[in-house]
């Protein structure tokens, strides 16, 4: 069985070339800060393959998805190895469009930051008065561009990203700037409805999106997964301050706490991660990872 060398290495996932589909592994890898740390978290790969799948099934009414199988008997015999099993899936290839697709339901981060200087985030005025983590009144569409590795994606406002769009598939830029926006948004209401049922509230999210070869739009990538994500727990949740999260909030506040870290966890803070990780999809999908 001759070994198969990835055509793309992101910091946490590796793409291989299947002919007519790509093969996408999430690694057990976890960067903060743009860096990858030293420390493998088990099993974080397969919560991000099998939550992206949960969600892609859930939301084909609303578009396709380039999922085509995360089981690996469908999948060359190089992929039938234990350490492939469960962090893989078969996906159509797509022409992917230059934008991250970001929505926000809740006030943090950097529109928190944006919106205390200027009371507006990514150019969108919003209303006066809001705390830190409210809730906002309806979800609100920030896109930003796509950035080379080692670069920092940029903001842009709805209208930039109709030139952005225009710049690459010409008469194309307003109705494709529209259907992303649009898309986007019912994505993340219909989502954040069903989670907040089981208890988690997303605060805010990305999608990326691709055209298949028939010139639809399709979402690509990962989905609403803790490391695309801000999961909040449901419950104790009370705006005013920054909350308690289900992603990679642990391991980045002990990395600020401990500047000489070497960009190494202790053992703890990475099983606390992993511990998050196994919740957040638990709670979401009502069973263990990789019960049937």
């Amino acid at each position: 069985m001759k070994e198969l060398k990835p055509i793309k290495e992101g910091k946490v996932r590796e793409i291989y070339d299947n002919g007519d589909s790509l093969i996408m592994v999430a690694t057990d890898r976890i960067s903060c800060f743009d860096v990858i740390l030293n420390n493998v978290v088990t099993k974080k790969g397969t919560v991000l393959t099998q939550m992206s799948k949960f969600w892609f099934d859930l939301t084909e009414d609303i578009l396709p998805n380039h999922m085509i199988s995360v089981d690996v008997k469908d999948m060359p015999e190089y992929f039938q190895q234990e350490k492939f099993d469960g962090n893989s899936m078969m996906c159509r290839k797509l022409q992917m469009l230059p934008l991250e697709c970001i929505v926000r339901g809740y006030i943090t981060g950097s529109g928190w930051a944006s919106y205390q200087k200027t009371g507006k985030v990514c150019g969108i005025e919003l209303p006066e008065g809001l705390q830190e983590s409210d809730k906002l009144p309806e979800p609100i569409y920030t896109p930003s561009t796509k950035a080379e590795i080692g670069d920092h994606d940029e903001n842009i406002s709805f209208e930039q990203s109709i030139d952005h769009l225009e710049k690459y598939y010409p008469g194309k830029g307003k109705e494709y700037a529209e259907k992303l926006r649009d898309y986007t948004i019912a994505l993340y209401k219909k989502c954040a409805e069903y989670a907040l049922s089981k208890g988690i509230i997303i605060a805010d999210t990305k999608f990326e999106f691709g055209l298949d070869e028939q010139g639809n739009i399709v979402i690509g990538d990962e989905m609403l997964t803790p490391d695309s994500s801000r999961f909040w727990p449901a419950e104790g949740y009370e705006p005013g301050h920054g909350q308690p999260s289900f992603d990679k909030q642990f391991a980045r506040d002990w990395l600020k706490a401990n500047p000489d870290n070497d960009w190494t966890l202790p053992q703890e803070i990475v099983d606390k991660s992993i511990e998050k990780y196994l919740q957040s999809y638990e709670m979401l999908t009502g069973k263990k990872l990789l019960e049937k």
